[in-house]
């Protein structure tokens, strides 16, 4: 199983959202990204593949746990290109759970064993990649 982060903003779609979407058994498309660094990321995705729910801009905090329940597939929302193809691609989502204690980006930043996690080092990037040791860790300071 592979790690990663998926950020979105609180105020568009929250991980309470995502957790109400899950309950009523209603699976999340992660649509909307336009970064092809992102788009691949969410392509090398398999199944049951877990993620970190980051909020962005509002928050800057992971906050929960979501998991991989659709490989990478048309995104809806995207126009078609010049070959009328659709060339964004996106996952199905579901929640996991809450982390009991949300980790802030501020945390991540004051702690030397997470320099190089690429919500630091790529920090534009919606979908990124974690590393086993950064899940761990961070699955610690989340109280989990």
């Amino acid at each position: 199983m592979a790690y990663w982060l998926m950020k979105s903003e609180p105020d568009v779609f929250s991980f309470a959202d995502m957790t109400a979407k899950t309950a009523r058994g209603e699976p999340e498309s992660w649509h909307g990204v336009r970064s092809y660094a992102a788009r691949n990321n969410m392509k090398a995705m398999q199944l049951g593949d877990e993620a970190f729910f980051y909020h962005s801009n509002i928050g800057k905090e992971i906050v929960g746990i979501i998991r991989v329940i659709a490989l990478a597939h048309p995104d809806d929302t995207a126009e078609l290109g010049k070959d009328g193809k659709v060339m964004w691609e996106c996952v199905d989502v579901e929640a996991v759970k809450p982390l009991p204690k949300p980790v802030t980006l501020a945390t991540i930043k004051a702690t030397p064993a997470l320099a190089e996690i690429a919500l630091i080092k790529l920090s534009r990037l919606s979908v990124s990649p974690v590393r086993d040791d950064e899940w761990k860790l961070i699955c610690q300071m989340g109280g989990l």
